[in-house]
């Protein structure tokens, strides 16, 4: 599989992950945790997907600001992102065990918010 095909899989997975979340926002109780998790996957699978199509095989990493930095050596445009990544980074671990992180209504509204930022600039670079 060459590297476009590979970073378009990463975002097709990417896109799954945001479309769960956003899917989710009809359930009651919101399930708040998990639309901010898959929020986060989103993010990290689009960064990830950016560092396939670059030749570069991602770290086996959540950190967001992480992987963004990477992202930023080989693009300074990442730079545009990186308070979204920040703002989604916690979602990462967090939200997966009891009592290690409250989320708010806000916070979902956010994180919605920063994957659409984080997924709308990473898709044109890839299919460039």
């Amino acid at each position: 599989m060459d590297e476009l095909a590979s970073a378009l899989e990463w975002l097709s997975f990417a896109e799954n992950d945001f479309g769960s979340a956003e899917f989710l926002l009809n359930r009651r109780p919101l399930p708040k945790e998990i639309i901010c998790f898959l929020c986060q996957q989103a993010a990290e699978k689009a960064l990830k997907g950016f560092l396939v199509f670059q030749k570069i095989i991602p770290p086996k990493i959540h950190d967001l600001k992480k992987l963004n930095k990477e992202c930023i050596s080989l693009n300074q445009e990442f730079a545009a992102v990186e308070n979204a990544c920040a703002e989604l980074n916690d979602y990462g671990v967090q939200p997966r065990y009891p009592h290690e992180l409250e989320i708010e209504q806000e916070d979902v509204t956010n994180a919605l918010k920063h994957t659409q930022i984080i997924l709308a600039f990473v898709k044109p670079l890839i299919k460039k």
